[in-house]
């Protein structure tokens, strides 16, 4: 069973044919996530005097100390690989006047690496073709609407997985592995690029679950979304890193370009240092602009995508700068896996953003991550495939349907407080003071849920109901990573430690048990569990 529809759970589930697959999405369409709205590109390096060895390299670079150097090595090489089967499958890259691909060059990295489809449509791109194979695909059972409630674990192991379905209401699906591939968190802040769909839903059933997370504290703020949104909490608009790498510039309130005095790579320095550079302004009360004009003049072919974004706000980027905000972009951390996707619970594997496989470290190098999801995913499905068919599965009772329901306006004003108080307590910069006061206002929310829950509901009140069930597990655990890292490092900053120390420069594991363990370690000399060693 695989649970998501985005890159990684459609790469997963194709390259597990023939083996019979249920898909399960909670959105009424196939194509979900992230993925569809990724507009930079993917990261290969495939070009003239490149080496998946300095793609690695730059990708430890990026993640701050902590990047897992091995899984690095594995995203450059083997998505190196990937991306030229799809270019001789034909896939609609965007090509050179010499039929070679037109490589791109984002933030951090040392060369232009990044191949694009359709412009600034990539993830959509890529996503729409994933989708016709999967649906030419007869092994593949894809079962949209069909919110997954908790994983089902016996002795240790996943058993399946409980669902509540808009037509056939609660279904016990059993399956020998389940596959979580659902996406970040990003619905957890209140200024994020995510779509609404994204609310962590894998990593907070895994945790219930009893699987090991890891690197929580640490979530990426993109530098530039589009600051035009009605105050309402929608997900805002992404400005591709794309834009930057080809010369866009950012303005502060006085229209002046900024960056060059933050960092030696100006605009292009990690993701990170610019989105921090941009709160700082905007949090003072200035409005941050990106100039488009001298990109747009030279060639606007690159940015259909953007160039439609801008009109539907409004704005005219070919005589204007356009007003900028840094917003949750994406989680490093996830549930934590080996290098074939296998978690600490037996049959539970993970991949794409759900995973921490420890490749990003504190800070994703840009356009990593539809390479992580194409990876990552057909390594999950080797993984299974290699493990053999578990025979029957044995009988066990089937799980109490929950009472999943509750008054939608109520759960939805519970839902947008708890997402300002993590982009207020828990976002771009942090405090001691500040990640306590969200700890405890993360629990008076979760005392309210608890009033307003009740009754089975329709289908939509059970997947509100427990969207906040889990964006609530999800704020507490993020928070509590963030409350322990007592230092500074990649996208995770503390104003009260600024510095990154050495003796904290490792990985953080935790459990939910750790959540009520006052002496819980978040990041030990020694990993206090174990996953199995990767393919």
């Amino acid at each position: 069973m695989v649970i998501g529809s985005g890159l990684a759970g459609l790469t997963a589930a194709l390259r597990l044919s023939p083996r019979p697959v249920t898909l399960l999405t909670k959105t009424a369409e196939l194509a979900g996530g992230s993925s569809p709205h990724a507009q930079g590109g993917v990261a290969a390096a495939i070009g003239a005097g490149d080496d998946p060895a300095d793609h690695a390299a730059d990708t430890v670079k990026a993640g701050a100390g902590i990047a897992d150097a091995v899984m690095a090595g594995i995203l450059a090489a083997e998505g190196a690989e990937r991306v030229r089967r799809l270019l001789a499958a034909a896939f609609p890259f965007d090509l050179a006047a010499d039929g070679t691909p037109s490589l791109g060059r984002e933030a951090a990295h040392g060369r232009a690496r990044i191949v694009h489809a359709g412009g600034d449509a990539t993830g959509r791109v890529l996503v729409h073709e994933m989708v016709e194979r999967v649906r030419r695909t007869p092994s593949i059972t894809v079962m949209a609407e069909a919110f997954a409630h908790d994983l089902v674990v016996r002795d240790g192991r996943v058993r399946g997985v409980l669902a509540r379905h808009a037509e056939a209401g609660w279904v016990f699906h059993r399956a020998a592995q389940v596959v979580l591939a659902t996406g970040g968190t990003g619905g957890v802040f209140l200024h994020t690029t995510n779509p609404v769909e994204n609310t962590g839903d894998g990593l907070a059933m895994a945790a219930r679950a009893g699987a090991v997370l890891g690197d929580l504290e640490f979530v990426q703020f993109h530098p530039t979304a589009l600051a035009a949104g009605d105050g309402s909490g929608r997900p805002l608009p992404l400005l591709t890193e794309a834009l930057r790498g080809a010369g866009a510039v950012l303005l502060d309130g006085a229209g002046r370009r900024f960056m060059p005095a933050e960092h030696p790579d100006a605009e292009l320095a990690p993701r990170d240092i610019v989105a921090r550079a941009v709160w700082r302004r905007v949090a003072a009360g200035e409005r941050v602009t990106l100039d488009l004009r001298a990109v747009l003049a030279h060639d606007a072919s690159h940015f259909p995508t953007v160039l439609g974004l801008c009109a539907e706000a409004g704005i005219d980027p070919w005589t204007e700068p356009v007003p900028v905000a840094p917003a949750a972009h994406y989680h490093m951390g996830g549930v934590v896996t080996d290098a074939a996707g296998r978690t600490s619970v037996a049959g539970l594997y993970a991949c794409g953003e759900t995973a921490d496989t420890g490749v990003h470290g504190a800070n994703r190098l840009a356009s990593n991550s539809l390479l992580e999801a194409l990876v990552f995913g057909d390594r999950v499905a080797r993984a299974i495939l290699a493990s053999g068919d578990d025979g029957p599965l044995p009988p066990i009772a089937v799980p109490e349907v929950p009472a999943a329901g509750g008054s939608e306006t109520a759960l939805a004003l519970l839902r947008r407080q708890l997402r300002g108080v993590m982009y207020d307590h828990v976002g771009l910069s942090r405090d001691g003071q500040g990640l306590a006061q969200g700890l405890n206002l993360i629990e008076d929310l979760r005392t309210a849920f608890d009033f307003v829950s009740g009754g089975t509901g329709t289908f939509a009140q059970t997947v509100a109901w427990g969207e906040v069930r889990n964006l609530l597990l999800v704020a507490k655990l993020i928070t509590h990573a963030a409350l322990c890292r007592e230092e500074s490092r990649g996208a995770h900053h503390r104003s009260d430690f600024p510095q990154a120390l050495e003796a904290s420069r490792r990985r953080s594991f935790l459990t939910l048990g750790d959540l009520d363990r006052s002496d819980a370690i978040p990041y030990p000399k020694e990993a206090r569990h174990a996953v199995p060693v990767g393919l």
